[in-house]
């Protein structure tokens, strides 16, 4: 919890009195932070204060009550710091009016404005005896160690030891509020330098935030710097750079992608998410597909050796961006936003013609022996999502995705070694024969002869295929027929 209820109360309580009476000017809450503390300017100090110490009552001219506030909200749980070994919640410190006046609040409680009328100017402290001594009231939160760092800013009014007090964020976290309340430049200035240069943990910033508004534009823009983005889409923004990367800027991309995985889930926007994926997707397809038209139908004609060249090139580049292709769709199938990667998956004839003339060739063996399974896995991963009804697909899309990317398979069946990839062939055609069920019985019954190369020698080794056409033969002996409704009349 962060120890701002002071500074709070002392905001909302403002005093206009002309003359106060002897106890307003003992409360110490008729300052506003923000309206004060750039605007009053400090009391110069006179003499030489190097022989005042801190508490000490032989020489003091001002005396100190230090008490948990119990107006405050957290009530029930009072403060209490160690003076002489003994916890305690109410305090009389002994200080010097010289000294004092290096924090703003106390200067302004000490001017002749305030006291001139209601009490004696406070006696050189070598004449002074406690009866003497000018008395103020601070009042502070009850909340854990607030007495304990009030007592600390008021011996930094005396030591300055800023280094060894302000040592870690949750001290200077402490003490702001405190420097804040008390309008101690100085120490406001240190502690928000210290907040500046050291990391935070989550709570830590959670607190920083929340002082933020207690400071002025100067002071707090350096972290507001590192709290704020620049855009309204820096999250998107960021999410893009880091597939970006991912995907283009490592030799072992494994690793990365891993990590940028593992970002893509945690990240709280969905949306946002969706967006990213879905902008990479497009971008890496339109990619692969222009790779594949290139390489089908080139437009460059030289000297064999500058083709080849260039047909190699651009099989190696629909390779590398297929990969990276297969990725993405993973990461929306995992992230349940892959609808629209579905759809344009489907409407891909001219690509799938151009996958179909390339696989009948021989020249991308030796080149990239390993794209047809790259593209079929992404087809495969799609249309599984699809299937196990992680997307919802409408019937024309379910339809023309194994109306597109069916004869790709069997084109692989026929030319692509059937021994390394027999498990992904025959994962993608029981996919298709279970989409083809989900499809009107005439779209089904048009689909599933273009199947009948799903076949073997041994029936029994393809049972996915006899129970699709059992399925539909089954439909078709046993059609449903919905019943009249019996008209009101007959009955």
């Amino acid at each position: 919890m962060i120890p701002t209820t002071g500074i709070l109360r002392k905001r909302q309580r403002t005093t206009t009195t002309r003359h106060p009476s002897t106890a307003a000017i003992a409360n110490s809450s008729f300052f506003d932070i923000n309206q004060n503390r750039h605007r009053s300017s400090p009391t110069t100090t006179t003499g030489d204060t190097s022989s005042l110490f801190f508490n000490d009552a032989s020489t003091a001219d001002v005396i100190l009550r230090l008490f948990t506030d119990v107006a405050s909200p957290s009530e029930s749980s009072h403060s209490s710091v160690s003076v002489d070994s003994a916890p305690i919640s109410d305090l009389h410190v002994y200080l010097h009016s010289e000294i004092l006046r290096r924090s703003k609040y106390f200067s302004a409680l000490l001017s002749d404005r305030w006291i001139g009328n209601v009490h004696p100017q406070p006696q050189p402290p070598e004449h002074t005896s406690d009866h003497e001594l000018f008395r103020l009231n601070l009042g502070v939160p009850p909340s854990p160690g607030s007495i304990q760092n009030h007592l600390t800013v008021l011996k930094l009014l005396y030591t300055n030891d800023f280094p060894n007090a302000v040592d870690t964020a949750s001290t200077a976290l402490d003490l702001l509020p405190v420097a804040l309340e008390l309008l101690f430049e100085d120490c406001v200035r240190w502690c928000v330098n210290h907040l500046e240069a050291v990391p935070w943990t989550e709570e830590e910033e959670n607190r920083v935030v929340n002082l933020i508004p207690f400071l002025s534009e100067e002071e707090s823009k350096e972290l507001v710097a590192r709290v704020s983005p620049v855009g309204e889409n820096a999250s998107e923004e960021m999410l893009q750079g880091l597939i970006s990367s991912a995907m283009n800027n490592y030799g072992n991309t494994a690793f990365v992608k891993a990590f940028v995985g593992k970002i893509l889930r945690d990240v709280s926007s969905r949306e946002t998410a969706k967006r990213v994926l879905e902008k990479a997707f497009r971008k890496s397809l339109k990619t692969v597909k222009q790779s594949l038209e290139d390489y089908s139908s080139p437009v460059f004609r030289g000297n064999h050796k500058e083709t080849e060249a260039i047909e190699r090139l651009n099989l190696h580049k629909a390779s590398t961006i297929g990969k990276h292709l297969l990725w993405l769709v993973e990461r929306m199938i995992e992230l349940r936003v892959a609808d629209v990667a579905v759809r344009e998956w489907s409407e891909q004839e001219p690509f799938t013609a151009d996958l179909k003339r390339a696989f009948r060739d021989d020249a991308w063996r030796n080149i990239v022996p390993g794209l047809p399974a790259v593209i079929l896995r992404c087809t495969s991963k799609l249309a599984h999502a699809v299937c196990a009804g992680t997307i919802l697909a409408s019937t024309q899309v379910r339809r023309k995705l194994v109306e597109d990317w069916l004869p790709v398979l069997v084109v692989c069946k026929d030319n692509v070694s059937p021994a390394s990839n027999k498990a992904l062939y025959l994962e993608l055609e029981e996919t298709f024969l279970q989409i083809i069920s989900t499809l009107p019985m005439s779209d089904a019954q048009e689909l599933l002869q273009q199947c009948l190369s799903f076949s073997t020698r041994n029936v029994e080794d393809c049972p996915h295929l006899v129970t699709a056409f059992n399925t539909w033969f089954r439909r078709a002996a046993n059609p449903f027929k919905l019943d009249t409704p019996c008209d009101q009349s007959d009955t």
